[in-house]
């Protein structure tokens, strides 16, 4: 696979990244909301990030979507598994303005029904840093438990982990 696949959902659709998704990553980055992600230190960097989002659709099958809302990018959900994570990861972010209206859910439901339906990884995890709430709680609403034993890439996170039958 080259890109993305196009999901549609009942009010969002994850779409491959366009260039003009960069900007608001580089805005996500450099607000508070981002406090409990490994932020890149400059724009190139952020263009290596974002860069590997795209282009592990051609690597390995996977990686991350923007997440769309009437014409509108409202973050980013990923399925990705680069080299340096123990497992598969179902991972996203929300701009400001799209949190709270259910579209982190929506949007992470149609990529963890994608994930269990074509690329049916041995397991699927979100790795979260143990004092970002509101992430816990998605992972939970969408069926994740807390893994105390999961291995982790940054000593702050937590592992939820996912059922991968379909």
């Amino acid at each position: 696979m080259s890109a993305a696949p196009v999901i549609t959902g009942d009010r969002v659709r994850l779409r491959p990244h366009v260039i003009d998704d960069m900007e608001a990553f580089w805005a996500f980055y450099q607000s508070p909301r981002a406090q409990f992600m490994d932020r890149p230190n400059n724009r190139t960097h952020l263009w290596y990030g974002f860069a590997s989002e795209v282009g592990s659709w051609t690597l390995t099958g996977m990686g991350g979507w923007g997440i769309d809302v009437e014409g509108a990018f409202a973050g980013q959900i990923a399925i990705i598994h680069p080299p340096h994570f123990e497992e598969t990861e179902l991972g996203w972010f929300l701009l400001e303005g799209f949190e709270g209206k259910g579209i982190g859910f929506e949007a992470a439901r149609l990529a963890l029904d994608y994930a269990r339906n074509h690329l049916k990884p041995a397991s699927l995890v979100s790795y979260i840093h143990r004092d970002n709430t509101r992430s816990i709680a998605l992972a939970k609403r969408l069926g994740g438990t807390h893994d105390p034993a999961g291995k982790t890439h940054d000593a702050d996170d937590v592992v939820y982990r996912y059922e991968v039958a379909a």
